[in-house]
């Protein structure tokens, strides 16, 4: 829902131009994987594709699943990991969603041997290093170094601002009923297959929450009954809220605990005492610009490639 919401908010910033929306989709034996229920942890399953869809329909917008009435002049996309046969030629822009996995050794292994495709590193990790669109659009001068450590062109990114993260103060007026708690963020690492100690987590935020009131947000495509069992067992008295707005309850939080999530960017950006997995420091650097104008500045990137010279 972050990447469909930030393409929506971009397209508004292009009036002259007709737009299309689609689920993400894959093509060739990866399409039969789908087929078959064994992408469900990706943001190319039934689960959060058929969750964009209800958002695009809500909003009436024009859904064109799969591009299949392209070839379209220009693609915006908040990934790289998989690029679909039907729009490589096309002029790309990628658009950062938010914070990327940790590098573990298949990042290491994907990026050193090149034919091997981005989304086998499993996660983010790799977002950027496809090199198949005309411009990367990043959350800030510290994300573009850290994408350039990655091995992404230089001369390919630029830096906008991301538009779910450029206003983070907006998130201050909201109706959320609870104030000065512990929000602890979740991560679905278990759902990607990655190790998590989540006793520990939990454990881990009942101590940095020292006596208040804490509340943990679960991430949206984790598996909420097991969640929800856990957190119970290990943080009796703890409120758990599946759905809602993550960055509507840090604004209203005194303390934010998480582990691989974006939200920790909200918690930076915000001034809330923050907690991670990476290093704070880091974070801090990396922390997306609050210019309010991230989507009109990506459209102005579009506008540019549109008007250049036929492909």
């Amino acid at each position: 829902m972050n990447q469909t919401t930030q393409m929506h908010q971009i397209s508004r910033q292009l009036p002259e131009y007709e737009h299309s929306f689609s689920p993400y989709y894959c093509d060739g034996p990866t399409e039969i994987l789908r087929r078959l229920g064994l992408t469900e942890f990706t943001i190319t399953g039934n689960k959060l594709a058929g969750r964009c869809r209800s958002y695009l329909q809500n909003h009436g917008l024009l859904i064109d699943y799969q591009g299949k009435t392209g070839p379209y002049d220009l693609v915006l996309t908040g990934s790289d990991l998989f690029l679909p046969k039907n729009i490589r030629h096309t002029r790309i822009v990628l658009v950062q969603e938010g914070m990327t996995d940790p590098e573990s050794i298949m990042f290491h292994l994907v990026k050193r041997l090149r034919f091997l495709p981005l989304w086998l590193a499993v996660g983010t990790s790799t977002t950027g290093l496809s090199d198949a669109y005309r411009a990367f659009c990043v959350a800030s001068e510290g994300y573009r170094d850290f994408f350039i450590r990655k091995g992404v062109r230089p001369e390919k990114i630029v830096v906008t601002g991301i538009p779910n993260f450029d206003d983070c103060q907006r998130y201050c007026i909201n109706d959320f009923p609870y104030r000065h708690y512990a929000l602890a963020c979740t991560s679905a690492l278990r759902e990607i297959f990655r190790r998590e100690d989540r006793k520990a987590f939990i454990r881990r935020a009942v101590e940095i929450a020292d006596g208040r009131r804490l509340i943990f947000k679960l991430h949206p495509n984790e598996n909420v009954q097991r969640a929800t069992r856990e957190i119970h067992r290990h943080a009796p008295g703890a409120m758990v809220f599946p759905t809602g707005s993550a960055e509507e309850m840090i604004a209203n939080c005194d303390v934010l605990i998480t582990r691989v999530s974006s939200t920790a960017l909200v918690g930076l950006a915000l001034g809330k005492e923050t907690y991670s997995d990476f290093d704070m420091d880091e974070l801090r650097r990396l922390t997306p610009l609050q210019n309010r104008s991230a989507a009109l500045n990506i459209a102005n990137v579009c506008r540019r490639l549109l008007e250049a010279a036929p492909l």
